[in-house]
């Protein structure tokens, strides 16, 4: 019997997740990409990983540009969220009216997240459907304000981190 692809992205569905925007650039050209798919690798080197469908127009800007940053977003910043899951203009500047910054690789760097992660591609690897991008990371900042909190993604909706009590 087939496995169900609707039953697998189910159950992956049930894996709560942060969220971030993974942001690149060739020239002075920009594009943008919301993902949970997104871990850590390695320490020494410093890696990452995301993994990318290779239908998304994100795909072919990280082979060219062999640079990505991720953007950790906080719960305030779930518009961003939604702007790069589908919203933002496929040509024309994504980056408009959004503040923004540039660091190491010369990637967007979102103002006001909870950190970032500015990399090179170090590796990939076929994944299926997707392509798995290892960056070794360049620069990284994490955000000095402790308010924030994490934008989270959970049965296909947002959420929120409650404190515990106590």
């Amino acid at each position: 019997m087939p496995f169900d692809p609707a039953l697998f992205r189910q159950v992956l569905g049930r894996f709560a997740t942060g969220v971030t925007v993974v942001t690149t650039c060739m020239g002075d050209s920009k594009h943008g990409m919301t993902a949970n798919a997104f871990t850590s690798v390695s320490l020494d080197p410093p890696l990452i990983l995301v993994s990318v469908d290779k239908k998304a127009d994100m795909h072919d800007w990280l082979l060219d540009s062999g640079v990505f940053c991720v953007n950790i977003l906080p719960e305030h910043r779930r518009a961003w969220s939604d702007w790069w899951a589908g919203k933002a203009p496929k040509d024309g500047d994504q980056f408009a009216d959004i503040p923004h910054s540039a660091k190491e690789t010369g990637s967007p760097v979102l103002d006001e997240c909870l950190g970032f992660l500015d990399c090179k591609v170090w590796a990939r690897y076929e994944g299926g459907d997707h392509t798995l991008f290892l960056g070794e990371v360049q620069e990284a900042a994490v955000s000095e304000d402790d308010s924030l909190r994490p934008l989270l993604f959970f049965a296909s909706k947002y959420g929120k981190l409650q404190a515990e009590e106590g």
